[in-house]
């Protein structure tokens, strides 16, 4: 993982694609990466955790990628909920590219990959999937999570994946002090030193 450049809007060195096959959603896909990104050579120990522990996502509406990487959460959430409108978001341009093109590749046109500052921000999401980026920094994690996770629609739920080690538990505690008391914050499952997080927004 080229952990120094891979939240940078334009990381360093060329944009060279290369294939990678990886099993999503029950099946092996045939994708691209390159460099310069998020585990850009496999499905990286913390995404496979939320992958395989989190229920299915809503089936309709909208659903919300944090940190997308090369897309493997945005594409298992458009192969497993057809009938959503799947949003990836990453600072990192290539990212971007990669997730639209692997979702072209796998022929879903439910997926629209984008910088942050191109989502609707009237938006409201009701599921949201995320690995989120802890190397940034503490405060900039915190405004990342603070910006997306008060968009869950009425009776949605973000569900989180973070290492012990990072801090999980800590995150934990301050999401619940955070957020407002629409929201319950709870630990849903350990594995493999990874934390599950689930953030419930009340329904109406």
């Amino acid at each position: 993982m080229e952990s120094a450049h891979y939240f940078s809007a334009q990381p360093a060195g060329p944009f060279t694609r290369k294939p990678l096959t990886v099993e999503l959603a029950g099946e092996q896909r045939h994708l691209q990466t390159s460099s310069g990104i998020f585990s850009p050579d496999a499905l990286d120990k913390g995404t496979a955790v939320l992958l395989a522990d989190v229920p299915a996502p809503a089936p309709q509406g909208n659903l919300l990628d944090i940190g997308c990487g090369w897309g493997p959460i945005a594409l298992t959430m458009a192969l497993k909920a057809p009938h959503a409108r799947v949003f990836a978001v990453d600072v990192n341009e290539r990212c971007v590219t990669l997730t639209n093109e692997n979702a072209a590749l796998l022929g879903l046109g439910n997926v629209t990959a984008s910088t942050p500052g191109d989502v609707d921000p009237e938006l409201r999401f009701d599921t949201i999937w995320s690995n989120p980026p802890i190397r940034i920094g503490k405060d900039e994690l915190h405004a990342l999570l603070l910006g997306w996770l008060p968009r869950l629609a009425p009776g949605g739920s973000a569900w989180l994946v973070v290492q012990k080690n990072l801090g999980s538990d800590s995150l934990q505690r301050w999401l619940a002090a955070e957020l407002d008391s629409s929201f319950t914050v709870t630990r849903e499952s350990t594995s493999k030193s990874f934390r599950i997080l689930r953030v419930r927004k009340a329904s109406r």
